[in-house]
């Protein structure tokens, strides 16, 4: 699976920035990583990475995961952020709120929640959107009931 001198092999993740936190490690509390993360065990808390976060068919998350991509067969409880995708797997449980642009689900995967896949507007999008909605109601004249009937 792993190539030479930490080179991606299959495209899937660079050998020098992967974390791994195994089955049967307990963790709770905020953890922020560089590059590739696996969790198999538990995790209590947040999450932090810019890069991919691969959750294991036995991993059990509980907690705020604010992630690049997140590829999931674990059971997550709590709400994502993802700045690239998102991606449950069979037989993955995500119960809480998805916000990415990109969002898949295998059959035979579960998910509970709301997805949001505006999450990369900008501020500047989101002023922009603001000021191009107008309130026609301001402009128009009062209209009186008896002026409709005919």
């Amino acid at each position: 699976m792993w190539g030479l001198n930490g080179k991606k092999k299959n495209g899937l993740v660079d050998e020098e920035n992967f974390t791994f936190l195994g089955k049967g490690v307990d963790f709770k509390g905020v953890v922020n990583f560089d590059g590739t993360v696996r969790i198999d065990g538990r995790l209590e808390g947040e999450i932090h990475t810019k890069g991919t976060l691969i959750v294991g068919e036995h991993a059990v998350i509980k907690g705020l995961v604010t992630t690049g991509t997140l590829i999931t067969s674990g059971k997550i409880q709590g709400n994502i952020t993802a700045l690239e995708k998102v991606q449950i797997l069979k037989p993955g449980i995500l119960i809480g709120d998805i916000h990415s642009p990109s969002f898949s689900m295998e059959e035979g995967a579960h998910f509970h929640g709301m997805c949001d896949m505006g999450a990369n507007k900008g501020a500047d999008q989101e002023r922009q959107d603001r000021e191009n909605v107008h309130d026609l109601a301001a402009h128009r004249g009062k209209v009186r009931v008896q002026d409709l009937q005919p």
